[in-house]
């Protein structure tokens, strides 16, 4: 289908070495490229007054991680201490602790599901350990969606019991490893990678089926890896590489190709037969409602109604309540402290501008353009940045993104998206064409990235399937620029930004050589001039626009 993969590095126990582990992903990085994100499974701090202090190296920003990185909770009490919040944060830049469960969406739609610690063995639960409500809360929603297939990858810390049942045999004693519950997880997730971790040791099982030959339509495979200690004296492998388009974009054929070293499903059938221990019927048939914590980077989805839990410390994103049986509601956008020119209800707006309305998005010229053609994305309702964005509206504001893509493309322009979260209140994502004879999309961005450092800015280039929201929690100022192949560049923005940075480096001689129209006040129009131009645009548009399709 030509779909470019995604390339994930998989860690196991990091146990604070975390200087090591950068280390070595360089190494990897330099010989073989870039790679999209990091995952790390099983316990990613240590308990030594060295580890503490390397880690406060990164925490403070005196060392930075070199990729994004995604990190499971605590797996024992004494490293709880790391995560002050159950619901998932930023811990330091560029490492991101997902949360107790729940799932991790990509703006590429790689679906990653999780559950952190390991499995509770007596109530009330201790905060290192997941209960039956937590694997409930993460199954339900995934499974009662008649379309669902499976999830792309599942995290765990512990291992699933009886994972080598009918495959090759792990370096290990079996007797005492893994849990049932996980075992049952991973048999209803259906994940094409499991990682775990834990135990110490590198196994790498032989792929298994997840549907039964002759009885039921071809599925995807799993495979499940287990990987060993960060820097473990044994020297066994502790990381893991793959590249991995995500499920949803895959051809079906393509996804359930069977390589020939497949087995049976080592869980449905030792299930069944009592082979291994049977879970407690608490841990996933039970319908208590439970709370959910998703982290929803694009794929569309219904809202749930979401609640801020101030537990201190740490960067929050939101968690979403879903409860069993109750109907879902969409959240209210946050209501404007004053008068504000972009919300489409408001009276300030000048509606003449507007040239297509979609459901929680809509398009409108750019009042002071740069050029005749520049307009604004922005959502219906009051949102400050796109990370604030429901997913609803993130998933309409994409489909704007592509549709006005191919509208400038189709008249010889390439688009340069910008948008500046900070002395805004409303979002604002501009799109500006810049005519392909002009310049190529590699001088718009050393364009970029020179004036960015001529004002001691470094603007940091971030993965093309890489969403915001995983860098960027709500609430923090940011500039973002996206060019027509998908490269991204970011900036967090500290302090005394220039407001008009975008606008000057478009206009600069580097790009398109309009240096007059670098401010937007410098280019006013009569209200007469403005009607005129955005009739033009909405007539050329609407062969375009998805909202005008039934």
């Amino acid at each position: 289908m030509g779909e470019k993969p995604l390339r994930v590095l998989a860690c196991g126990d990091v146990e604070g070495k975390i200087t090591a582990l950068f280390n070595r992903v360089n190494t990897i990085q330099k010989k073989s490229g870039q790679f999209d994100l990091l995952l790390c499974v099983g316990e990613f701090f240590g308990t030594s007054p060295e580890a503490e202090t390397e880690w406060e190296a990164y925490k403070s920003g005196a060392k930075k991680a070199p990729i994004h990185t995604y990190v499971l909770g605590a797996a024992s009490q004494e490293t709880v201490k790391y995560f002050s919040s159950s619901d998932g944060c930023e811990l330091a830049e560029n490492i991101i602790y997902l949360g107790r469960r729940g799932i991790f969406t990509g703006a590429s739609g790689l679906q990653i599901a999780y559950v952190s610690g390991r499995e509770a063995q007596h109530e009330p639960a201790p905060a290192h350990c997941f209960t039956a409500k937590d694997l409930i809360a993460l199954v339900t929603p995934l499974v009662s969606n008649s379309k669902f297939k499976g999830v792309d990858i599942l995290l765990t810390s512990q291992w699933p019991r009886g994972v080598w049942q009918f495959g090759n045999n792990p370096e290990i004693d079996t007797k005492f490893c893994g849990v049932s519950s996980i075992a049952n997880l991973a048999e209803k997730l259906k994940p094409r990678y499991h990682f775990a971790a834990l135990e110490g040791v590198h196994y790498e099982r032989l792929p298994y089926r997840n549907h039964l030959v002759l009885q039921e339509n071809a599925q995807h495979v799993s495979r499940f890896i287990a990987l060993a200690t960060v820097n473990n004296a044994a020297k066994k492998k502790y990381l893991y590489a793959f590249n991995i388009v995500p499920m949803k974009n895959m051809d079906a054929a393509e996804l359930v190709k069977q390589p020939q070293d497949v087995t049976e499903n080592p869980y449905r059938k030792s299930l069944k037969e009592g082979k291994m221990e049977k879970p407690p019927p608490s841990v996933l048939d039970e319908e208590e409602p439970a709370s959910q914590f998703f982290f929803d980077l694009g794929q569309k989805k219904q809202q749930h109604h979401r609640h801020q839990h101030n537990q201190g410390g740490g960067r929050k994103r939101h968690s979403e309540d879903d409860r069993s049986g109750q109907p879902r509601q969409h959240r209210k956008p946050p209501q404007p402290t004053g008068p504000c020119w972009f919300c489409l209800a408001s009276p300030e707006v000048e509606k003449h501008l507007v040239i297509s309305i979609g459901t929680h998005c809509y398009m409108a010229m750019a009042k002071g353009f740069l050029t005749p053609d520049h307009v604004l994305l922005l959502p219906i309702g009051h949102y400050q940045s796109v990370v604030d964005m429901p997913s609803d509206a993130v998933d309409e504001l994409e489909k704007y993104k592509s549709a006005v893509r191919k509208f400038h493309k189709s008249r010889g322009q390439r688009c340069v998206l910008f948008e500046r979260n900070y002395r805004s209140q409303h979002l604002q994502l501009q799109v500006v064409p810049v005519p392909m004879e002009k310049c190529s999309t590699e001088d718009i961005k050393e364009a970029f990235v020179v004036q960015a450092q001529e004002q001691q800015m470094e603007l940091m280039e971030i993965p093309e399937h890489t969403d915001l929201k995983q860098i960027a929690p709500p609430g923090t100022p940011y500039f973002y620029v996206e060019l027509d192949t998908g490269e991204k560049l970011f900036y967090r923005i500290k302090k005394n930004f220039p407001l008009q940075f975008g606008r000057e480096v478009l206009a600069s001689e580097a790009v398109m050589n309009i240096p007059t129209r670098s401010d937007w006040r410098d280019c006013k129009s009569s209200k007469e001039e403005e009607e005129a131009l955005a009739k033009k645009v909405r007539s050329g548009f609407e062969a375009f626009d998805f909202t005008m399709d039934d």
